[in-house]
């Protein structure tokens, strides 16, 4: 299964940030009721990650009223062997 960060942006309003965070926890979802916010910091947003079988099956853990918003990036570890085998192929 690949792993996806989720990025949800929400109003700035305080109401706003309410709002969002009500949403989230309503659906009874694991994975929304495990966001990380950062309105207290001023940035309004939500993120998560989660294991999914692809970036659309990961698009929908997102409620309906946020997910045109959202940014979903897939994400990867990478080994050392494997920079290494990459920089060594480019050597300028």
């Amino acid at each position: 299964m690949k792993r996806y960060l989720i990025e949800i942006p929400h109003e700035a309003e305080r109401i706003a940030c309410y709002r969002a965070i009500h949403v989230f926890l309503a659906s009874g979802s694991h994975f929304l009721t495990r966001c990380d916010w950062g309105c207290k910091d001023g940035i309004h947003k939500a993120w998560m990650t989660v294991e999914a079988e692809s970036r659309e099956a990961a698009r929908r853990i997102i409620p309906p009223a946020f997910r045109n918003q959202a940014r979903v990036v897939e994400l990867q570890q990478f080994s050392m062997e494997e920079v290494e085998t990459a920089l060594s192929q480019h050597v300028a």
